[in-house]
């Protein structure tokens, strides 16, 4: 684990737009920068990078973040990997905390895999564009496949040697480990001697997220009907094959930007249609597809279509995995290759426009399709017809997020008219099957409470709410975002003898007032590292905090799609009454063009005057009370309705008295104030 120290280190040296121009092209536009999105296709740049407030922003997809979560995102590294290449662009020795010892010889295991995976990569290349029987052997088979140099050179194809310890003796002569060798998988162990176990085969290395050799697979070239066609690399420390798809490395902003992965059998699927030009696709390697593949798949995006070979075997094989599949929410197609063809024969027959158009125009829903082979494997025999309408209930049953429930709701609809079958009854199964399941999921969840839980998530979907969007029907999600960008943006700032966030979090110490549970998390956070001394705080320490969850709800709240221009700087530089009565009539306009729940992020960049900090904290405090102050009133009204003793309701007017007394006090402070 990487110290704090180093962690900081790394944070101030941070640039955003040396790290992000390092990928698209920015060009300078005002106080920010400009390019087209690496996340989607577009022509005209909406994706904009703040170098004052060090996060980017894409006003045509969404996506927005800081340095850090823009190569975790591109890059697909972990939040460890980022640091380290972090580190190693700007040069910073990085300090680990101390690991155990079975950490710490895990960790070597790993490295010295790696290392070696390295050289036997290297080694493999430069036998077969460097040696008589690379070049004669392996080259020429891949020639005769069609492969040019370049792509072959791309994906750092190679041959292994034909005698029995060409790799090894190479390898040995370079000091490497024997226990490492065997280890990886390149090298067999049989007795005191050591021999090559890929001897002449054409090896193809399996790179991961970040192009790290993590294995090989080896393809035999002549006829051996006691060898296995491919071998491929064994599970070790590094290497475990349900959580790799290859091609993965090549493909993954080919997908970001196509919305949609590709996924096929074979290396050579993958490699003859990079070379056609189709990048976004990747290969499973013939195995049922896992839920790390999937998840994998899904970093990218949620369209998955599969292109399998047409006939009884690869029909099979697609539908492996697909409960899976609908279950993390992708949409999945497929395409099924004619006249006995595969993906790389199919594509090399027709051409790149054709196959391409092919993918397009023969894309199968997964679901109705396994229906319909299901249903003609079942011809007029009522039993196997009943077993299909259990068998396709069960499978719509997976497609269980909310967001999908319209898509759940189709499902039902099209298979019920295919079985010829009573869409509601269908319906009453395939809720059966999510009740059970959650029921076995939550054994602590009483049935009834389990298909409570279920008919509340389905009714959320059936109005599309979102979470962004269910949590802004609630008006104290406002006033809480506030009160934590106004904390981010000035609380380190002096506040007479204190600092700002000293007296907002002494104003607001009631931490049962915070409803949003991301944002009470904030400010205990906040919290406990004021106590530690305020320079332990400054504008980016939650920017770039280790919890994700923290870093990403700070660039929500300092994100606006609002910049200050300089006609409102100009025209508001001086708050006069006539001004203010004009901003108050355009920012009411404005709101109205804007939608509701935008209030604060406007507010934010439209300021009235140079600093107005001052008027920003205060209006975030009060706020915040009169809001938490009128849902009291409004729970104590409720309450009253109620029957109730003559000494309760006594009380509850008491209540309702005090409460009314400091919603007064408060907005006296602010002067005229309205709370909608």
């Amino acid at each position: 684990m990487i110290t704090p120290q180093s962690i900081q280190q790394i944070h101030d040296r941070l640039d955003i737009v040396d790290i992000i121009g390092g990928f698209i092209k920015l060009k300078k536009r005002g106080a920010n920068y400009l390019g087209l999105c690496p996340f989607h296709n577009e022509r005209t740049p909406s994706f904009t990078v703040s170098p004052s407030k060090e996060i980017y922003k894409c006003f045509g997809c969404g996506k927005s973040g800081n340095t850090i979560s823009f190569l975790m995102e591109h890059e697909k590294y972990s939040y460890p990997e980022t640091l380290k290449w972090l580190a190693n662009k700007y040069g910073i020795e990085i300090d680990e905390i101390q690991q155990s010892d079975e950490q710490r010889q895990q960790q070597q295991v790993a490295d010295s895999l790696f290392i070696l995976n390295s050289f036997a990569q290297q080694f493999f290349s430069s036998t077969l564009f460097e040696t008589e029987d690379g070049k004669n052997i392996g080259l020429s088979y891949l020639k005769d496949r069609g492969f040019r140099e370049d792509i072959i050179k791309k994906f750092q194809l190679g041959f292994s040697p034909i005698q029995r310890d060409g790799f090894v003796s190479e390898a040995l002569r370079k000091q490497y480990s024997s226990d490492i060798l065997v280890k990886s998988g390149l090298v067999i162990a049989k007795g005191n001697e050591f021999q090559d176990n890929y001897r002449e085969r054409i090896i193809f290395p399996i790179h991961n997220h970040s192009g790290k050799v993590l294995g090989f697979g080896a393809r035999l070239l002549k006829q051996n009907d006691k060898a296995p066609k491919y071998i491929n690399t064994s599970e070790n420390e590094i290497y475990v094959k349900g959580k790799i798809l290859y091609g993965s490395y090549f493909a993954r902003h080919a997908i970001d930007k196509a919305s949609e992965c590709l996924l096929v059998e074979g290396y050579t699927d993958v490699i003859s249609l990079h070379q056609a030009g189709i990048e976004n696709v990747v290969a499973s390697g013939g195995t049922a597809l896992t839920i790390e593949q999937l998840r994998l798949i899904k970093k990218h995006s949620n369209n998955l279509t599969i292109i399998y070979d047409g006939d009884a075997a690869g029909i099979k094989a697609a539908m492996r995995g697909l409960d899976l599949a609908l279950e993390e929410g992708l949409n999945v197609k497929l395409v099924l290759i004619p006249d006995n063809e595969d993906p790389d024969s199919y594509c090399n027959k027709i051409g790149a426009t054709n196959f391409s158009s092919f993918i397009q125009k023969n894309k199968k829903d997964v679901v109705l399709f396994q229906l319909e082979v299901a249903l003609k494997e079942a011809g007029s025999d009522s039993a196997k017809k009943a077993e299909v309408v259990n068998r396709v209930a069960e499978t719509i049953s997976k497609v269980n997020k909310i967001e999908d429930f319209t898509k759940q709701q189709d499902y039902i609809k099209q298979c019920a008219e295919l079985l010829k079958i009573d869409e509601a009854g269908l319906h009453i199964l395939v809720n059966k099957f999510i009740r059970n399941r959650i029921s076995f999921q939550e054994k602590s969840i009483p049935f009834d409470e389990a298909k409570h839980h279920e008919e509340n998530a389905q009714k959320a979907a059936s109005n599309n709410y979102d979470e962004a969007t269910f949590s802004l029907l609630f008006k104290d999600e406002l006033q809480e975002r506030e009160f934590a960008r106004v904390l981010i943006e000035h609380g380190t700032k002096i506040w007479k003898t204190d600092t700002i966030a000293d007296y907002m979090l002494d104003e607001v110490s009631d931490e049962t007032l915070f409803d949003n549970k991301k944002i009470l998390k904030f400010v205990l956070t906040y919290k406990a590292i004021l106590q530690q001394g305020r320079e332990s705080i400054t504008k980016n320490t939650f920017l770039y905090h280790i919890d994700t969850e923290l870093s990403a709800l700070a660039v929500s709240l300092i994100n606006s799609p609002y910049d200050e221009s300089e006609h409102w700087k100009k025209t508001f530089s001086k708050n006069t009454g006539y001004q203010q009565k004009i901003f108050e009539k355009e920012y009411e306009e404005f709101v109205k063009l804007i939608g509701d729940g935008q209030e604060e992020n406007l507010m934010s960049y439209l300021k009235l005057g140079e600093d107005n900090t001052k008027n920003e904290v205060e209006s975030a405090v009060i706020f915040f009370k009169l809001r938490k102050i009128k849902k009291m009133l409004l729970e104590n009204h409720q309450d009253l309705e109620k029957e109730h003793s003559e000494l309760e309701i006594s009380d509850l007017l008491k209540i309702h008295l005090h409460l009314k007394k400091m919603e007064m006090e408060i907005s006296a402070k602010q002067g005229s104030v309205i709370i909608r």
